[in-house]
């Protein structure tokens, strides 16, 4: 109960990303498979289940397999709850992730530091909340100081770097998943 592995799969945003990870127009694959523009179009919105042949065509001009695509499909719906583990002993820092499998979202919890030096930069837009301590953030060259309850957003491409600032720090970092196409490329300020 509650398994996204028991519901029936959406295969049309597989089929999306493979196409423009090939670079490919609608018409292109219409072409190589011989199905039409139209209803492709549905298959990657969701509006049309493709029969097997039909998926098979369509993996085909993506040169790729009908399992391939089933493999990267996204559940119809989608109920997950990952549970909090149990109190660690003094085991800081840690990161675990709140989000399982291949979504549109990614959300991971960040205890205690990491390494303060890293820099980050993402793709799509993220979100960094404080849900215990302190922590300061560098982004674009400005210094930010977060505590309990801050948020701070960050459109994709900004670089920047965090650390705590207080012992056993929480920050929960939800981002836009990278194979996503949420931004497109953004003049630089």
């Amino acid at each position: 109960m509650g398994d996204h592995k028991e519901q029936p799969l959406r295969v049309g945003a597989a089929v999306r990303r493979r196409r423009r990870a090939l670079e490919l127009t609608l018409a292109v694959v219409a072409e190589r498979s011989g199905l039409s523009v139209p209803f492709l179009s549905q298959i990657e919105n969701e509006r049309a289940r493709p029969s097997r042949s039909s998926l098979e065509k369509v993996a085909d001009a993506l040169r790729t397999t009908a399992v391939e695509l089933l493999a990267a499909a996204d559940p119809a719906c989608s109920v997950d709850v990952v549970h909090a583990e149990g109190p660690e002993p003094d085991c800081l820092p840690r990161m675990r992730s709140l989000v399982r499998g291949h979504h549109q979202m990614h959300a991971q919890e960040f205890t205690g530091d990491h390494d303060a030096g890293r820099e980050f930069q993402y793709r799509n837009d993220q979100l960094m909340y404080v849900a215990d301590g302190a922590v300061d953030v560098e982004a674009e060259g400005r210094a930010y100081r977060l505590g309990r309850g801050d948020t701070l957003y960050l459109t994709g491409g900004v670089r920047h770097r965090w650390r705590a600032t207080v012992a056993d720090t929480r920050v929960v970092v939800v981002a836009v998943a990278e194979h996503i196409e949420a931004v497109r490329d953004r003049p630089r300020q």
